[in-house]
């Protein structure tokens, strides 16, 4: 069985992830046994669609073309975080969501979804891509859970709060259709969530108003408003102590066996640090960790000649 797992950011972490799936291809003895990297997810700045955390920025068609080639030539899906929750029908138009959309369905890229008006539109008009259920949903109540496996989904990403609760996990059904979250920075149970999703929502309109607006648009400056969240400072290592982390141990020796296969790291714009040291903790075998530590840095730090 493979474990598959499911990177952040194939934008602005690419060079992480392609670094990492290059390693694991030449040098798999360093890793756990098993281990694949079966995605990595996020979004092109500044797509209206995007959710989960706020993509900034924008890049030309040329760069989009470049990622999508550089993760598909390794099999490696690239998954569109399209899981705005403020997204209505009139987005559904937007020119540059549409673009990358088109751009990227191939068949092997995916696309993760939360509102149904989006999720619709998409099975219609790019019926290629699998579609995954998000985690923005917040699905705890078990009935929801058990209908939402029964869907059309090619995976369905539990929210964090069920980690752990193991005899409710063993009743699941259909437990190859579902991702864990293993590393999640938020708190458990954050009353404050469903607000943040809206809030970094609205903060995507926003970014996407100000690149693709009317010129009045554009002459404006951004709001610089602010949803205050100490988790986003986190250490990777401060997350070990949630009651819903899930460690590399817990994967093997329960999660495997109960027949779970997917499991989803956690870190879109978080510190570069963060992010490689979640890879080394999840990915590569604990004697390896600290030369493959030094390599990675060697390589992403290293100045063009």
């Amino acid at each position: 069985m493979s474990i598959n797992f499911h990177l952040p950011d194939f934008c602005g972490n690419y060079k992480m992830n392609l670094a990492f799936a290059d390693a694991l291809k030449e040098r798999p003895e360093l890793f756990y046994d098993g281990v694949k990297i079966a995605s990595s997810y996020g979004c092109f700045p500044p797509a209206a669609w995007n959710g989960g955390r706020a993509a900034v920025g924008a890049v030309r068609r040329e760069f989009i073309d470049f990622i999508i080639k550089e993760y598909n030539s390794r099999g490696i899906p690239i998954r569109y975080t399209f899981t705005n929750p403020l997204v209505t029908e009139k987005h559904l138009s937007d020119p540059f969501c549409n673009m990358i959309t088109k751009a990227a369905e191939n068949g092997l890229n995916e696309i993760i979804v939360n509102v149904p008006v989006l999720e619709e539109y998409i099975r219609k008009t790019y019926p290629q891509y699998p579609l995954i259920s998000s985690t923005v949903k917040q699905i705890e109540d078990r009935d929801r859970l058990l209908s939402e496996l029964e869907k059309d989904f090619k995976l369905v990403v539990l929210d964090y709060n069920w980690n752990n609760r193991f005899d409710e996990l063993e009743a699941l059904p259909h437990k190859d259709k579902i991702e864990l979250l293993v590393n999640s920075y938020c708190t458990p149970h954050c009353r404050r969530r469903k607000k943040h999703y809206e809030f970094l929502g609205e903060r995507q309109f926003e970014l996407n108003r100000q690149v693709f607006g009317l010129e009045s648009d554009m002459m404006k400056p951004i709001p610089d408003t602010q949803f205050p969240c100490p988790n986003t400072d986190m250490n990777f290592y401060d997350t070990l102590a949630f009651e819903t982390h899930i460690s590399p141990r817990a994967i093997y020796e329960k999660y495997v066996p109960m027949g779970f296969e997917n499991f989803k790291i956690e870190g879109r714009l978080m510190h570069p640090v963060n992010i490689l040291e979640s890879y080394l903790y999840y990915l590569v075998k604990p004697e390896h960790r600290d030369r493959l530590r030094v390599d990675m840095l060697r390589a992403l730090l290293a100045k063009k000649r």
